[in-house]
């Protein structure tokens, strides 16, 4: 199966939101160090949740394991790498562009700092993938200029799992005015607001606990790509309505 051009639905799978994994300081992946006894356990939780995700339909998944030392991300990366090829997604590691080269990961996604973008584009070269969290124009800017195949809008709403700014969907619709790179929403999206997303202007959205709390992250993956699909269905239909009722515009 040949991965798609930009990603719809990118799951993040983390144990701390899984129905087991509530509440245990054990499986948080962003402890400074995740102790040795507990590696082999965080990883095959990880692995399983992407295994649901991607059985669920996800077409990219996201590893974020900051706890995690360098060679087992890079290790752990491999084994994702391998599944995400068997289904057809997109494999991207967070944050780390020498450990996205070294999985032969399809890509990294980088916060916005101000070499952040663009070494990863030097370490990458053309052929990786990067997203980029974008907060301001500034963001926005190394993003275009370091050649981002994405930009990461959010927290569209409100979020337990990371501390930022709730921008709304307003923010996704400003975003979407001043740039034509693809845009992912990210921060509290689940089945019951994606398309809320897409319809402001997202091309896809990046969740966590929607899928990784969820009683059967396959189902919920199911649902939410059903939503993500439909949603750009139907903002495909009324773009080419409007287009035939003004084929100048």
């Amino acid at each position: 199966m040949t991965p798609p051009a930009a990603p719809r639905v990118i799951v993040i799978p983390d144990p701390r939101f899984a129905a087991w994994g509530k509440g245990t300081d054990l499986f948080s992946t962003e402890n400074k160090s995740v102790p040795f006894s507990a590696i082999g356990t965080l990883a095959a939780e990880i692995v399983s949740l992407a295994a649901a995700a991607l059985a669920g339909g996800a077409d990219a998944i996201q590893l974020r394991a900051k706890g995690l030392p360098d060679s087992e991300v890079v290790s752990l990366g491999r084994r994702l790498v391998a599944a995400c090829r068997a289904r057809g997604a997109l494999f991207f590691v967070n944050d780390d562009a020498a450990a996205a080269l070294a999985c032969g990961a399809d890509g990294v996604h980088v916060g916005p700092g101000d070499s952040a973008p663009s070494d990863a584009r030097c370490l990458l070269g053309t052929r990786g993938l990067i997203g980029v969290s974008v907060y301001t124009e500034g963001d926005l800017e190394r993003a275009e200029a370091a050649r981002a195949d994405y930009v990461a809008a959010g927290a569209v709403f409100p979020t337990a799992t990371k501390a930022i700014a709730v921008v709304g969907l307003d923010g996704v619709r400003r975003l979407r005015a001043k740039t034509r790179l693809p845009i992912v929403a990210i921060g509290g999206i689940d089945a019951s607001n994606a398309a809320a997303a897409i319809e402001a202007g997202a091309d896809g959205v990046a969740v966590i606990s929607a899928v990784c709390g969820a009683g059967d992250p396959e189902a919920a993956t199911r649902e939410l790509c059903s939503v993500v699909r439909e949603a750009l269905a139907a903002r495909s239909r009324r773009r080419a309505g409007a287009q035939r009722q003004d084929p100048g515009a």
